[in-house]
């Protein structure tokens, strides 16, 4: 019995238990709502979809996205609280470009990058520089930064053994590797790009960013922004 009650509560279920006369256990509700039924991929899509919507100011609801993040992170076990808030340190959104137009993108890429980043995976694909010469890369994909219409993996380069910043238009035959790897600090992530905040430093929420001075410079060919 205890071995089911410990795999619950790894599952996200909030459990509490209580010894003694009329002891016995019991189950917040609201982990049943939300912890059973989100998994890590889909907690970074509504992360995604409600920093982009506070991003676009003019877009109705969009101020009641953040609130419901917070609910979400509220109702959630301490675990998974924690979790929540991991990944929302590492992606990233900063100002839309006025001018780009949409790209087409590797259909295969969005799954891929979804796969790699929630599972801490090796991530490898052939990658297209502003100049158009192509070359393979494998890399540890940290974190994301979107700038609609354009979006970015945050991601080590072990070839090149430094952080690397790489359009996602410019990528194509994505493929997750087996390999895993250590999440690095996040300060590798926030130092991306200046302007771009970290989901988790709402308006009226502590954040968790370092100072740009203390912050990791990422490239992409040598092009903060390409």
């Amino acid at each position: 019995m205890l071995r089911d009650f410990g795999a619950l509560r790894e599952a996200g279920f909030d459990l509490a238990t209580f010894s003694g006369p009329g002891g016995g256990v019991r189950l917040n509700p609201a982990s049943i709502m939300i912890t059973s039924q989100l998994r890590a991929s889909e907690v970074v899509a509504l992360i995604v979809s409600a920093e982009i919507a506070r991003a676009a100011n003019t877009v109705p609801f969009a101020a009641g996205a953040e609130q419901a993040l917070v609910k979400i992170e509220a109702a959630l076990p301490a675990s998974r609280a924690d979790e929540l808030r991991t990944l929302r340190e590492r992606i990233l959104v900063g100002d839309p470009f006025r001018d780009a137009r949409p790209a087409a993108i590797d259909p295969a890429l969005v799954e891929a990058f979804e796969t790699a980043f929630t599972t801490a995976r090796l991530l490898a694909f052939t990658y297209r520089d502003h100049q158009g010469r192509a070359a393979e890369r494998q890399v540890e994909p940290h974190g994301l930064l979107v700038r609609p219409p354009r979006w970015y993996v945050l991601a080590w380069d072990t070839a090149k053994n430094a952080p690397r910043l790489f359009r996602a238009d410019r990528i194509s035959t994505p493929a997750v590797l087996g390999h895993t790897f250590v999440p690095r600090p996040g300060d590798l992530v926030t130092g991306v790009c200046p302007d771009a905040r970290p989901a988790a430093t709402a308006p009226g929420r502590p954040g968790h960013a370092e100072p740009p001075g203390h912050q990791a410079r990422f490239t992409s060919q040598g092009h903060s922004h390409p």
